[in-house]
């Protein structure tokens, strides 16, 4: 049952990294699956049975979510916007009190903390705003080296929560160059991304890693206040009673949806 349910984590957190609004990091966090992710890949090695059992299933959902179901998300996204904007929100909300829960049992507050969360909220409403200013064109000659530095800056949006890769992406120029590629498998441009993706990502991990064992409660309330600010790029347009009505329900599954799956974690 574990195996299927980190699967479709693993799904989700794959769409994450393609659809605009939807932060990987973010996911991962909503999943409660965050720091344990960070602690199987950097010490993979040192129980490399373990750490491959709750990774693989997670790993196979990421590349199937990438390959497969990113077009089936961005249906919904397109033809049912209020309803899966909203269930997304639900699921967000969702995790921060266990999330506030987790980081005030390991470390006692301090109301300084909140500054933290704060900053880091303010950060992601502005890159949320940014967003909107860019376009998904793409630059026209990409060498080997320009795209693994793409795929290099691009691992902190994998890695950080609420900060979005395909903002990175967009500025960078090669947002629908990279889609395309997924689609048709264009290796040209993937592998040096992926090269890059791959290296960023054990960069920003053991840079994670390092502000968690060292500065917890600090980065733990930055990843929240990140967290929240990717909310206001899924919040929906709403133009009447009804679709508010909607919507409020819709968060509300969300949420329950949320507390489930850390019920079925514990």
């Amino acid at each position: 049952m574990s195996f299927i349910l980190d699967f479709f984590k693993g799904i989700a957190i794959g769409t994450g990294a393609i659809l605009p609004g939807i932060s990987s990091g973010v996911l991962c966090v909503v999943f409660g699956i965050y720091e344990k992710l960070l602690d199987s890949v950097l010490g993979f090695f040192r129980d490399w049975k373990k750490n491959l059992y709750f990774l693989f299933p997670i790993v196979l959902g990421v590349f199937v979510g990438v390959i497969l179901f990113s077009n089936v998300l961005n249906f919904f996204i397109e033809q049912f916007p209020i309803q899966t904007q909203s269930i997304f929100i639900g699921l967000i909300i969702g995790s921060v009190p266990s999330l506030l829960k987790e980081v005030n049992q390991t470390k006692k507050f301090k109301l300084h903390y909140i500054f933290y969360l704060i900053i880091a909220l303010g950060i992601g409403i502005y890159t949320v705003f940014l967003e909107e200013q860019f376009d998904f064109s793409s630059v026209s000659s990409l060498s080997f080296s320009f795209l693994m530095f793409c795929g290099f800056i691009m691992s902190i949006g994998v890695i950080v929560p609420g900060v979005s890769s395909t903002i990175i992406l967009m500025l960078l120029g090669v947002y629908s160059t990279y889609l395309t590629s997924i689609s048709e498998f264009y290796f040209p441009v993937l592998i040096p991304m992926g090269i890059g993706l791959f290296l960023g990502c054990l960069l920003c991990m053991y840079l994670t890693k390092f502000l968690l064992n060292h500065f917890y409660a600090q980065t733990f309330y930055t990843i929240i206040g990140f967290t929240l600010g990717s909310i206001f790029v899924l919040l929906p347009h709403v133009n009447s009673l009804l679709e508010i009505i909607l919507s409020f329900f819709c968060i509300c599954f969300g949420f329950f949806i949320s507390n489930i799956g850390k019920k079925e974690k514990v």
